[in-house]
């Protein structure tokens, strides 16, 4: 029988084999921000093994520090303890949840997960029960030779988006026609989504998610701010078009309100900074008993990616990935290509990348500043 035993005797992608009854701890945490917010945690172990994760690319530097201060915990540990630890770091804080603790929480557990697989030497998504599929739809730019078919815009028109409380029917009309050039442009080969960035006041939004209704809008994403879960609920009410939401909401409570009032079909946890691998399983399995799928967001680099194949590779419900079809220079080996519209689930041990740290620390520096928008005709404020 080929058990654990048998597993942890093979070679192990380390500097040396790790055995079944060694004792591996973790020694240090790093941290890197990037001139493009883009925010890595490293975890390093006495066997050689490291773990990557990445974290939200706001806050940067508070992400950074934060998890350099999970090391006064999880420093001596175990690392392969990955859901005792991620018990441990969330319920250890009196003040839980938000975007930056549990963006701390989630770089790091994916950095626990990649030691762990590469300990065991298979990928991540063995490890939770997987393969469940062989291969990962994305959707980036609609590309001939990659044979990505699935796309995603913003609902713009007359040089700008939808920053008015009500926007008049010139503007409704004019998005439209957008996006029905965009359609005939494309055909009904190519799945088209539409987000709103939850920058959209829910009167416009109401407008548009009516008037792009004849062209087929394969998902309406974030429709309005998920603060009001309510208002979502009865916009996805009076549309067939479903709807998608999730890069702004945290851990599997976030979630929960959104299933029990159906304020979205398609769910969309980012596995920076919605709980990591761990809790984005978890996420999963309620949204399948909502028969509702996953389509992980991610606009960040190639640890997130890596991270967010994992997850398609150990769930039944997973729709799509996000930026799935783009390339990162990060690596010092790049992933399989995407072909067919699909890229293949990573071969590698942990989450089946490896980043080439010198290209990493030649980009660590001041993050950029965060962007204020204003609407021109009063000097407002409005979301972006």
């Amino acid at each position: 029988m080929f058990g654990l035993d048998a597993l942890f005797t093979a070679r192990r992608t380390s500097a040396a084999a790790v055995g079944p009854n060694d004792k591996i701890k973790v020694t240090k945490i790093e941290t890197f921000v990037l001139t493009n917010t883009w925010v890595f945690v490293k975890v390093s172990t006495d066997a050689g093994i490291v773990g990557w994760g990445e974290m939200l690319k706001d806050d940067a530097k508070a992400c950074a520090a934060g998890a350099l201060e999970v090391g006064d915990y999880l420093v001596g540990q175990d690392p392969c303890r990955v859901v005792h630890h991620w018990q441990a770091i969330h319920r250890g804080a009196f003040y839980r949840g938000g975007p930056i603790k549990t963006a701390i929480l989630s770089g790091i557990d994916q950095a626990l997960w990649d030691i762990k697989g590469k300990v065991y030497g298979v990928p991540v998504y063995k490890l939770l029960g997987g393969p469940t599929r062989d291969r990962v739809r994305v959707y980036g730019k609609v590309n001939e030779e990659t044979g990505v078919n699935a796309i995603k815009v913003g609902p713009n028109a007359m040089g700008r988006q939808a920053i008015k409380y009500i926007e008049g029917q010139r503007f409704v009309d004019a998005v439209v026609e957008n996006f029905r050039a965009l359609r005939e442009k494309y055909g009904d080969g190519v799945d088209i989504g539409v987000d709103f960035h939850g920058a959209v006041q829910p009167p416009t939004a109401m407008l548009l998610v009516k008037a792009l209704e004849p062209y087929n809008p394969w998902f309406y994403e974030e429709v309005v701010q998920p603060l009001n879960v309510d208002v979502m609920a009865e916009i996805a009410a009076k549309t067939h078009i479903p709807l998608a939401t999730g890069e702004r909401i945290f851990t599997k409570w976030g979630f929960r309100e959104i299933l029990e009032k159906r304020a979205a079909y398609i769910l969309q946890p980012d596995v920076c900074y919605a709980g990591g691998i761990t809790e984005l399983r978890l996420i999963a399995g309620m949204a399948e008993s909502y028969y509702s799928p996953l389509a992980p967001h991610n606009p960040n680099g190639p640890v997130s990616l890596a991270a967010s194949l994992q997850i398609a590779g150990c769930i039944p419900n997973f729709l799509i990935q996000e930026r799935g079809d783009m390339e990162h220079d990060l690596l010092a080996e790049p992933l399989a290509p995407v072909k067919n519209g699909h890229r293949p689930l990573p071969a590698g041990p942990g989450l089946g990348i490896t980043i080439d740290e010198d290209k990493l620390m030649a980009r660590v520096g001041e993050p950029r500043e965060s962007r204020t928008i204003y609407d021109k005709d009063d000097g407002s404020i409005v979301d972006w």
